[in-house]
């Protein structure tokens, strides 16, 4: 789809004058420095911290409100040799917030279990049906992981038989909170906590750090000792890489590369990802889509087996299947997208009008439709619900656009719904077949009164217009020490104006475009993933405009400077903001 080239306003003197002494004061190019201002980094002191993150700069864990009394309750709980399950999600970040709570406290000594819903099952979340089991299995304490916040009925059931629960969760709390021992969230109005983007295994490690920092054994070791886990969970959750965030994904994956957790170690070797160079997208792309397919296709469980895995050949038959999970997954993946595209085409004619799109069928498996729900977001450019049937009741997913709030607009239909959660951009909800009518038109009413029509174009934030001569190891070496890159933290995206293909394009893959343009004398090589469509429109000699990324391409010892397409236009169609 035609993207909104988001360009730059241009600098004021003020803010020249003040890129110039930053790249004196950091030793940086100008371009560099600009970078970085733009980022908000406008003295040494905040450079050096963006470009070192360090442990000295975590936040107090005790500033939560509630985090003394959680403490206190689970010290009373590990003395008493009560039995405290965790109860976790299913993705990735709630089966990593699992497995670092449970070892965790298990290794202070705490008798320890844990619960991880099955999706098919339990569906999302803390289930009442699940509640007697833990009763039975004689927990008195619960820890919810990356869920809760909104389980009115279920937390009520919790206390009703005789258990507590503290909840710590990242998700936008509705408007009454349950009523638990504690509730330990960023994203609580009064929560006293100054960092709001944690994600779940983000709030689940500032607990256990409590616990530590109360019995005076948080040293480095045991500060660092499941950073692996934070960051995996933290990554894979999408949550922005500034922070704390930023502190967790950067020393989280270099203890990642130090092989610290052998179930994590067990996958990267499975995926046939370079353990020395694991980034971000390593685990965006790699490593959480795998964890993942173990709740999508049958049982987390298998996950957190996995992550908590003390034994080298246990690890390696746990990833084993897990990567059949993901094949499993990925077809279902590929079959559900293809009807849920013949179901879109027949059912919208008029796409221009269309600001929404509500989805559903009795075949589809429920742990395959948020994804397939974020890929026919990235194709259309709509809010996508996506809802499997049984038996009548129906369980969704829904994806946003940028700068649509699809959590605030289920909370303006929630009449027609039986539970939902989420985030401004990924929600997950159920609801009765006979409600799905009445539910995408009030949906759809909301969505064309709050839906700018400009927002229907995907816009692509461009940092600056640089030369193919402007290019080199120089620059791209000082971008790099930007990384981790993630949400508020991406990879820097350049433009550069009326360049000419070289040779003649053609796809690689799976519909991706590989080219050459030149400029000045200069050449780069692109490549544009899922943007074979444009090989058409293509062809030698052809001026364009291209928006792109800059990074290493490793082959063997050698490392050559590449370019990823974000996107291009044709001289005759230059459209920009």
């Amino acid at each position: 789809m035609d993207k909104k080239w988001m360009v730059p306003p241009g600098l004021s003197a003020e803010e020249t004058e003040a890129i110039e002494k930053l790249s004196a004061a950091v030793k940086v190019p100008k371009l560099v420095a600009e970078l970085l201002y733009i980022r908000g980094l406008t003295s040494e002191a905040e450079v050096a911290e963006f470009f070192k993150p360090d442990l000295a700069n975590m936040i107090d864990p005790f500033l939560f409100k509630g985090m003394d009394l959680a403490v206190d309750r689970i010290l009373q709980a590990i003395d008493a040799r009560e039995l405290i399950t965790i109860y976790g999600d299913y993705d990735v970040d709630g089966t990593t917030s699992t497995a670092l709570l449970y070892l965790g406290l298990k290794r202070i000594g705490a008798r320890i279990d844990y619960y991880i819903p099955h999706r098919m099952i339990d569906g999302y979340g803390l289930s009442l049906g699940s509640l007697d089991q833990l009763k039975d299995n004689g927990s008195s304490l619960i820890i919810s992981v990356d869920c809760g916040v909104n389980a009115l009925d279920e937390i009520k059931a919790i206390s009703d038989l005789g258990m507590e629960i503290i909840i710590t969760d990242h998700h936008n709390p509705k408007k009454e909170l349950p009523p638990a021992l504690a509730i330990i969230n960023p994203k609580l109005g009064d929560c006293g906590y100054p960092f709001e983007h944690l994600a779940g295994v983000g709030v689940a490690y500032k607990l256990l750090m409590a616990v530590y920092q109360r019995l005076g054994i948080d040293t480095t070791e045991n500060t660092l000792k499941y950073m692996d886990l934070v960051a995996v969970g933290t990554i894979a959750d999408i949550v922005p890489l500034i922070g704390e965030n930023r502190i967790f994904a950067s020393i989280g994956l270099q203890h990642l590369i130090e092989k610290k957790n052998l179930g994590l170690n067990a996958l990267i070797q499975l995926c046939g990802l370079n353990q020395k160079t694991l980034d971000t997208t390593d685990i965006v792309f790699g490593i959480a889509p795998r964890i993942n397919a173990a709740g999508r296709m049958g049982s987390a469980a298998t996950a957190v087996e996995l992550l908590i895995s003390t034994d080298e050949n246990s690890s390696i038959e746990l990833a084993e299947m897990i990567e059949r999970d993901n094949s499993l997954r990925q077809r279902e993946d590929q079959k559900t997208f293809h009807e849920a595209c013949e179901i879109i085409e027949k059912k919208y004619k008029n796409m221009a009008q269309t600001t929404c799109m509500v989805v559903s069928s009795d075949d589809w498996h429920p742990g395959v439709i948020g994804i397939v729900a974020s890929k026919l977001v990235e194709k259309y450019y709509r809010p996508v619900i996506m809802i499997s049937f049984k038996d009548g009741f129906g369980s969704g997913s829904g994806r946003s656009v940028a700068d649509f709030d699809l959590f605030a607009a289920l909370q303006h239909v929630e009449g027609n719904l039986h539970s939902f959660g989420g985030h401004k951009y990924a929600v997950g909800l159920t609801i009765y077949q006979e409600y799905v009518d009445r539910f995408e038109n009030e949906l759809t009413r909301y969505t064309s009164e709050h839906l700018k029509l400009d927002q229907i174009q995907p816009p692509l934030k461009v940092e600056h217009n640089i030369e193919l001569y402007d290019i080199n190891e120089y620059l791209l070496d000082a971008i790099e020490r930007f990384a981790p890159f993630g949400p508020e933290n991406l990879r820097p995206t350049f433009y550069t104006r009326q360049v000419v293909v070289a040779s003649y394009p053609y796809n690689v893959g799976r519909n991706h475009l590989k080219l050459k343009v030149v400029k000045d004398g200069i050449s780069l090589d692109l490549i544009g993933y899922n943007q074979g469509d444009y090989l058409t429109l293509l062809k030698k000699n052809s001026v364009i405009d291209i928006a792109y990324t800059l990074e290493y391409n490793r082959f063997g010892d050698k490392a050559t400077i590449q370019g990823k397409l974000k996107d291009l236009k044709l001289k005759k169609e230059m459209n920009y903001a």
